[in-house]
């Protein structure tokens, strides 16, 4: 389980916990050699897919390179994209180069509207309307995680991958009622070929209810979880005695209403979900204008805010990432935020942050035969969150501050011996000097990705 984060507050990307991992993989000629050094691995629990193992690769081709994989601990996963392997719907959710971006109650009616949410990189719907035609979802290459909402809907197709038990449950039930709602839900979804997913609140990270019913509701019943807290557009942060320091991973309040704290978010989430030995894909909700409603209206996420979120939310294992697409306070509402922008077009109120989860999702979306790839554990340096990932003869450093702004000084490991820090996104290559390279940060909101050659 990870440690306190408390304990690590200058780094907090090395709180998340570690496997005991040091593989050096060699290619040559059409041979492989696996040389590996793992914890053995737990069993899996009823219904959830086993923990990776080490395994032989297959065969290399003649002109296969030479890759040395680092000796460093590993940040445990659930294991990346062959976790769907065990799940016969969820068959194309293999392919390293998928990453699961969801979006919640985005109605779609016809191909250009399944074409202009593509665009902006969703390819995963969440609650529907009932007469939905199953055939977007086949002839868009897009997916559906729910229940059937009509006779077209093919239960054989790949195309419907997951089913959502319910949503919120921690929040509308008692512990009582709540568990023996989701136990009866999960059984009743159990051997269809389908992951079995739900989303909750911020109660099962919080101090509201038991660890242990937490730990029950994360683990319980579910192949793919996820939580829902909008740090930027709800008056959490404003509310006094403030609470944030009672998370699982504790949330400063001098930092509370900043992208880092979707990152604590996800953490808090690991460490639940670790609880019974085993990982599943751990999702983040982001609003992608406004998560209030009930309450006064506070404001909306910024485009800026909003990819910052985002990434905050990848850089700590989220392993998928859904959006919140309606808006019920303040002057710009809308019960479909993603097709009131098409509709409405630039002029629209919403239209900048749409375009801005486009953007990141996009990013996202490009990147994702390195998101797939198992992290590796590293401290850079004080007051950083980063993840780094090996792909392609590359390191991938992915950063951001711990929710303050300034210079940051990145320490690289000792077998990344390139001499740039390639900036993904424009943001300024950086020279690399004595095994190190420095970097401003001037929003708490601002992330870098930098590509280094091994």
């Amino acid at each position: 389980m990870p440690e306190d984060r408390a304990a690590r507050p200058a780094e907090r990307r090395s709180t998340r916990p570690v496997w005991a991992v040091a593989t050096v993989v060699v290619l040559v000629g059409v041979g492989i050699i696996v040389i590996a050094l793992t914890r053995d691995a737990p069993q899996a629990a009823e219904g959830r897919p086993p923990a990776p193992t080490t395994t032989s690769s297959p065969t290399a081709s003649p002109t296969a390179e030479i890759e040395v994989e680092l000796e460093l601990e590993r940040i445990p996963w659930e294991g990346g994209p062959q976790y769907w392997a065990s799940f016969a719907q969820a068959s194309e959710w293999t392919d390293p180069s998928f990453f699961p971006i969801g979006i919640w109650h985005s109605g779609i009616s016809s191909a250009e509207e399944v074409a202009w949410d593509t665009e902006h990189g969703i390819n995963t719907y969440l609650g529907l309307w009932e007469g939905t035609d199953f055939s977007l979802f086949e002839e868009g290459g897009v997916y559906w995680i729910g229940g059937a909402l009509n006779d077209t809907f093919d239960p054989a197709s790949p195309h419907w991958p997951g089913v959502v038990l319910d949503d919120e449950v921690d929040g509308r039930f008692s512990p009582e009622e709540g568990l023996a709602h989701l136990e009866e839900l999960s059984a009743d979804a159990a051997g269809s070929g389908r992951f079995r997913y739900a989303n909750f609140t911020q109660l099962v990270i919080g101090d509201d209810l038991d660890v242990d019913v937490q730990e029950k509701y994360v683990n319980a019943f579910t192949d793919a979880v996820s939580v829902d807290m909008y740090w930027y557009t709800i008056p959490f942060c404003d509310w006094r005695p403030y609470r944030g320091e009672a998370y699982a991973a504790p949330v400063p309040q001098e930092v509370c209403r900043t992208a880092s704290s979707y990152g604590r978010t996800m953490d808090a989430l690991t460490l639940r979900d670790a609880e019974d030995g085993l990982l599943q894909p751990r999702w983040q909700f982001i609003e992608n204008l406004n998560g209030l409603s009930g309450h006064e209206h506070l404001g909306y996420i910024s485009p800026e805010q909003l990819r910052g979120a985002a990434m905050s939310s990848i850089i700590n294992e989220a392993r998928g990432l859904v959006w919140f697409n309606q808006s019920f306070t303040g002057p710009c509402q809308s019960t479909n935020v993603i097709r009131t922008a098409q509709i409405e077009g630039d002029a629209w109120c919403g239209a900048p942050q749409v375009a801005a989860m486009g953007e990141v999702n996009r990013l996202i979306r490009d990147l994702a035969p390195v998101l797939n790839t198992q992290s590796y554990a590293w401290d850079f340096g004080d007051g950083l969150d980063t993840m780094l990932k090996i792909h392609d003869g590359h390191a991938y450093v992915f950063a951001m501050t711990d929710g303050t702004t300034g210079e940051r000084r990145f320490t690289l490991p000792p077998e990344i011996q390139g001499t740039t820090a390639e900036a993904i996104g424009g943001t300024g290559d950086r020279p690399i000097e004595d095994g190190a390279f420095t970097d401003v940060f001037a929003n708490e909101r601002d992330y870098r990705i930098y590509r280094i050659a091994l």
